[in-house]
């Protein structure tokens, strides 16, 4: 059932202008324009995110200071109690003062409209990551945790979540290598500041654009190009233009290797190794992967190689249908290069399955599409999302909508702000951000989580609602498993809470919510005309999926490929040879298209950064994801009993229990790589049509 609480101003809008159907409150409240706030004298007046301080940017200070005297009055407390259970609490305490000003703080600074509030932000948390940094190196708060896990009678007594968030803690310890004699401590602390440094740089190297001299271009391709004075600058690779040569150019220039970029990362992996040595691992691979579902480098390889010869041949046969449509448009020039299959693809999915995507945006208004996710929340998990009117100075933007995540028995979950909108200077960036983490109060009650999904979407018009595309409303599902995730923790920690898991993991439920997204069982209860209220034909639906398949083997080799490079990477080093040079070898292995000479892709590997030697996480994520959707979910999208054992043994625990333990629980067997690897093959070759017809 859906409820709106405190919908205030907001009904006076929800008249339906350009539909023919009523909308429930949460669909309204997605396709209406903002009415503007009323005037209430009276009215409640808080802060961002209802923190008091945040009612203006000098709130920040206000809010760290408050913050670094909690933790000062902790590290106190830990390192004056006994060791017990007790010491993980104050742990996990000490955690949530910190998070609850760097996690909002992380949020703000990138996405407020206000340079004041960024700014602000900015600066919260290079204190709050000083005082981390000056914790990590704490050895008297270090051997707080030591004496409790040294003590092996006090191990055995702790609970496995109480006895897995200790161990997680002295990772992060041991990171900084607290662990080692002065001497090597200092290093460690160095090479961590380094690291961030050279991560810092590489990043924003991936995406500056290459200049070239602009005689150097041919004439009639310019124009898809920026041009700055005798210039022309590009910044990313054109997959989308049907002319070859401007392709061609693109994919030439962009990557064409900087060497300060070539440098930063040559660096950032040498240092990387060296710190990895340093706290007791063979490689940077080994300690990245501490504590996920593969475990070690070797299980990582091992799964990839198994993968690329099942893919091997399927890969082949999408190669030669691409090179056939580029024979078939550009008989003069048929050799198939790198930055031909995005576009020819394309090319062969909407002519084989006339899948435009504007053909079905009337269908995905953005309002029938969380309607869509309401009732699907509802049969499977007995939760509703309910509209609630934020109070004054609580969002950052008039069009941000606050969503109650309420259980049929249980209560209140926790709070979703849907940041939807495009708007001047934000990020181009689909992501979920935590601004607080659940966990058990002292006083026994639970911190509700707060999470924010930022999308970038088009905003309603007084003739238009937003329209989806299939993609952005299968990206909707995706950001909004992460959001379920966050809201259906019940962690005693925080610092494990919602998607505070394993990398490994922590995809599983926002790729399974993609499997819902392509059901029609699923996507008729939603996808109705914003006009007329006609259902999304059947037929559509299925063209729409069977198009996914088009060349899905190639997209997923190329996956392959830049999971065993950073593999590599991050591997044994010295590393046998240049970073181009084992690109070239391994895309030779991996892929099958030739290497352009006088390229350099891996500058652009942004993933490098926040995924370093564990950019296989997507495949393993979709590999159990598919097998949650096989046994649980692909006969009855909206079991009951299937949806209560999904949270009860996955998204209850966040990061506080072995990962490959909740997928043994889910689905009453532990997988082996063949089995990961035969679900995602299995997918390539899925008919969904056919299923649901004999399933009728």
């Amino acid at each position: 059932m859906l409820c709106a609480r405190r919908l205030g101003g907001l009904g006076a809008g929800l008249r339906g202008r350009w539909v023919s159907t009523s909308w429930s409150p949460v669909g309204a409240a997605f396709n209406v324009q903002p009415q503007g706030r009323r005037l209430d004298l009276f009215g409640e007046r808080r802060g961002l995110f209802g923190v008091p301080e945040l009612s203006a940017p000098e709130g920040f200070r206000v809010a760290q200071e408050k913050a670094l005297r909690k933790t000062e009055q902790l590290v106190r407390r830990v390192c004056s109690a006994p060791p017990g259970p007790q010491t993980v609490l104050i742990f996990d305490e000490l955690s949530d003062s910190l998070c609850r000003v760097a996690d909002l703080a992380d949020f703000v600074k990138i996405a407020h409209p206000e340079a004041a509030f960024r700014e602000a932000a900015e600066e919260a948390c290079r204190s709050i990551g000083a005082m981390v940094e000056t914790l990590n190196t704490n050895v008297e708060l270090y051997q707080s945790l030591q004496k409790l896990l040294a003590d092996k009678k006090l191990v055995d007594s702790l609970d496995p979540e109480t006895r897995r968030v200790a161990e997680l803690f002295m990772f992060d310890f041991e990171i900084s290598g607290i662990h080692l004699d002065r001497e090597k401590r200092k290093r460690a602390v160095d090479l961590n500041v380094k690291i961030l440094d050279l991560s810092s740089a590489f990043l924003m190297g991936t995406h500056f654009p290459s200049k070239i001299e602009k005689h150097l271009l041919p004439e009639h391709i310019r124009h898809h190009f920026e041009q700055a004075g005798d210039h022309v600058l590009v910044d990313g690779l054109r997959t989308e233009v049907p002319d070859d040569l401007v392709r061609e150019a693109a994919y030439k220039i962009f990557l064409y290797p900087n060497a300060g970029q070539l440098k930063c990362l040559e660096e950032l992996l040498s240092n990387r190794d060296l710190l990895a040595k340093l706290v007791g691992y063979s490689t940077y691979s080994h300690r990245a992967l501490q504590g996920t579902m593969a475990k070690n480098p070797e299980t990582v390889m091992q799964f990839l190689e198994k993968l690329s010869d099942k893919l091997s041949e399927r890969t082949m046969k999408d190669f030669e249908m691409i090179r056939g449509m580029k024979m078939k448009l550009n008989p003069q020039n048929s050799e198939l290069m790198p930055w031909d299959p995005p576009y020819y693809s394309g090319v062969i999915r909407a002519e084989r399955y006339d899948s435009e995507p504007s053909s079905y945006c009337p269908f995905f208004s953005l309002g029938a599409c969380m309607e869509g996710l309401n009732t699907l929340f509802n049969r499977l998990l007995g939760i509703s999302l309910c509209v609630e009117q934020p109070a004054e100075g609580e969002v950052w933007s008039e069009d941000v909508r606050k969503l109650a995540v309420v259980h049929e028995s249980e209560g209140l979950l926790g709070h979703i702000y849907c940041d939807f909108f495009q708007r001047a200077d934000k990020p181009h960036q689909d992501c979920h951000f935590t601004i607080r983490g659940g966990r058990l109060k002292e006083d026994g009650g639970y911190q509700l989580p707060v999470v924010v999904l930022m999308l970038n979407l088009p905003h309603s018009s007084k003739t238009l609602p937003t329209l989806l595309t299939p993609g952005m409303m299968e990206n909707l599902f995706h950001e909004m498993g992460h959001a379920m995730h966050s809201m259906l923790g019940r962690t005693r920690y925080q610092h494990v809470t919602g998607t505070r898991c394993p990398t490994d993991f922590a995809e599983v439920p926002s790729i399974l919510m993609e499997y819902f997204a392509n059901d029609y069982r699923v996507v008729h209860q939603f996808a109705r005309h914003y006009q007329t209220g006609q259902s999304l034909p059947r037929n559509m639906v299925s063209r729409l999926c069977e198009s996914k398949k088009v060349c899905a083997a190639a997209d997923m080799q190329l996956q392959v490929f830049y999971a065993a490079l950073d593999q590599i990477y991050h591997g044994k080093h010295p590393l046998r040879s240049s970073t181009t040079d084992i690109l070239r070898d391994t895309q030779e292995k991996f892929y099958g298209l030739p290497y352009v000479p006088n390229t350099a892709w891996q500058l652009r590997f942004s993933h490098l950064v926040g995924y370093g030697a564990r950019y296989y996480s997507y495949l393993v994520s979709r590999a159990v994801a598919s097998m949650v959707w096989r046994e649980c979910f692909l006969r009855d999208p909206f079991n009951r009993a299937a949806g209560e054992r999904y949270r009860r043994e996955m998204l209850a625990h966040g990061g506080g229990k072995e990962p490959l333990l909740m997928v043994q629980g889910m689905l009453q067997k532990c997988p082996s790589i063949d089995d990961f690897v035969n679900a995602l093959v299995a997918d390539l070759d899925m008919d969904l049509e056919t299923f649901l017809t004999d399933s009728k």
